[in-house]
């Protein structure tokens, strides 16, 4: 078996390093683009090459309409909102207008930009080398609940707003209006080679024919990724104005191809189920971070990654060869679980990031599992109706359980007020969405803020056992590694603040038990991780001569 888990492991590992190359090669591909070497030769006609028309250094001009339309063919039915003349590519600026809300628009409708640049003096409609491209300026999206003081009801000032806002349904998306447009057009006086065109940056650009040479036209690009759910506003029927602020900044061709790379992959993910608010998370990861630390997060996921799945696998393992509880605390092994399923349920609440919910209930599965094994749970059916039966502990494992049962008696005395206390204190200042909401929180804040003193009686039962021996140490150096990647993901990924701090709690925790590690070493007359000891196993008869 040894082997077999160990091939597993290394199985594991080398996917790992296949990953990581494939994707560096794949990022490299990306942010470097071959150029045309016929033109480094100064071949100037039929060399495949395609050329920047901003190299012609042509006056331009940028405007930006607004429609009901999402298709429009003259300047019938449309709203200028923002002309900027004699636009300077290499110059960035940003600029608050207040745009004209249709009522189509305010009925739940969508309203549109349309984005031109063009030769200065000239219409768009009558340019033939204007580019333009097309933005939603309207998104749907579940609102948020309003929170209550459960106690006192709504307060005058909630009332107010209230009779302000829409009576949609909580459960129905309504009209949102993004308040940001991020403009980016390509300065690079890159040359194309004609025969290997990149495919993502291909769709943003416009060629055309000027004497025997082909030039591209400028390469105009929204920042999808800026639009974060917390510039979303609501549009209500008596909306007839809401701000509109365009920002504009040159972008190189690397990052260019980069971006369009992760607007894709945001796409796919909202294909996949994921909802506007968990886009958002993925997009605040990429927007919130410069690209080199940006790398250095990636690098970081791919590890946390690995490190989950050697710790699930290592944890799994050791629990499904566990037969005897001699030196585990069963209240930590139940209270670890009674708090992993809090926080799922927390996190579900509070509407956070899939890239947390997800691995949260998965722990939540093991945890559960390990309870049925600490236990000795075993399932009977009797027809329909399930038996639950409990295992017989010998005496080392009551042994163990009296310390566990002390442990846990002098915490009562510290824990069960302090928790009953912040619950008490939070329904009367805080407010919440549901009486469920105050209890999950209720729970989870006490989960949060005392959690680590559950984890005490494992210590304790080490203290008094003066041994180590039967933690699952493998999993435990994985976890550690996590926990310590966990403290980076807690400034970049949004999440609750207690979250967050418990993640640098559990640092402490690992600190204490690797203490432990190095004041109790490992004995080979005591009991290991599996309920054995390597006295107990029988030696081999002598050969016979």
């Amino acid at each position: 078996m040894l082997p077999r888990r160990s091939s597993l492991t290394g199985l594991a590992v080398g996917l790992f390093a296949v990953y990581v190359a494939h994707t560096c090669w794949v990022m490299y591909g990306i942010v470097h683009t071959r150029p045309c070497l016929a033109a480094a030769r100064g071949n100037d006609a039929n060399d495949g090459c395609i050329r920047p028309y901003l190299a012609r250094r042509p006056k331009l001009q940028l405007s930006v309409y607004t429609t009901t339309r999402s298709n429009i063919g003259t300047e019938n039915n449309i709203d200028l909102v923002l002309n900027v003349d004699n636009f300077d590519v290499e110059s960035k600026f940003e600029r608050t207008v207040n745009v004209s809300v249709p009522k189509k628009t305010r009925n739940n409708g969508t309203l549109y930009a349309y984005i031109f640049l063009h030769h200065a003096g000239i219409l768009p409609w009558h340019d033939g080398k204007q580019v333009h491209i097309v933005s939603p300026l309207t998104t749907y999206m579940v609102p948020k609940p309003e929170e209550i003081n459960l106690l006192t009801g709504e307060s005058i000032t909630q009332q107010i707003e209230a009779e302000k806002k829409q009576n949609y349904a909580l459960d129905e998306p309504v009209s949102h209006w993004r308040s940001r447009l991020t403009l980016n057009v390509m300065v690079e006086d890159f040359v194309f080679d004609g025969s290997s065109l990149p495919a993502d940056v291909h769709r943003y650009m416009k060629m055309v024919q000027l004497g025997k040479t082909v030039h591209y036209l400028p390469i105009l690009f929204i920042d999808q990724l800026s639009n974060r759910v917390k510039d979303l506003m609501i549009i209500n029927r008596s909306t007839t104005e809401l701000p509109l602020t365009v920002s504009y900044d040159k972008i190189s061709l690397g990052k260019l191809r980069f971006w369009i790379h992760m607007q894709d992959a945001v796409y796919s993910l909202q294909q996949f189920g994921f909802s506007e608010k968990d886009a958002d998370e993925v997009k605040g990861i990429f927007v919130d971070t410069n690209l080199y630390f940006l790398a250095l997060t990636f690098f970081v996921a791919a590890f946390h990654l690995l490190f989950d799945f050697l710790a699930f696998k290592n944890d799994i393992s050791f629990w499904k060869k566990k037969k005897s509880m001699i030196g585990m605390s069963t209240k930590a092994v139940l209270w670890r679980c009674f708090s992993t399923v809090i926080i799922f349920l927390f996190l579900l609440d509070e509407q956070t990031s899939l890239l947390v919910l997800i691995p949260a209930g998965i722990g939540a599965v093991i945890e559960l599992w390990k309870v049925k094994k600490a236990l000795k749970m075993t399932i009977e059916w009797n027809g329909l109706v399930p038996a639950v039966k409990f295992g017989v502990f010998t005496e080392s494992e009551k042994k163990t359980e009296e310390y566990d049962t002390q442990a846990m008696k002098y915490l009562s005395y510290l824990l069960y007020p302090l928790c009953i206390g912040g619950a008490i204190y939070s329904l009367l200042n805080i407010k919440y969405k549901s009486w469920y909401s105050w209890l999950i929180n209720s729970f989870v804040n006490g989960v949060y803020a005392f959690g680590f003193l559950f984890m005490l009686p494992q210590l304790f039962v080490n203290y008094k056992m003066k041994s180590v021996a039967h933690l699952p140490w493998k999993a435990f150096t994985y976890k550690a590694f996590n926990t310590f990647i966990d403290d980076i993901f807690a400034f970049i990924i949004t999440m609750p603040t207690s979250h967050r701090l418990a993640c640098f709690r559990d640092d402490v925790v690992f600190l204490v038990y690797l203490y432990q590690r190095w004041l109790y070493p490992v004995d080979k007359s005591r009991v290991n991780e599996y309920g054995e000891s390597y006295e107990e196993k029988p030696k081999r008869k002598p050969h016979k001569e």
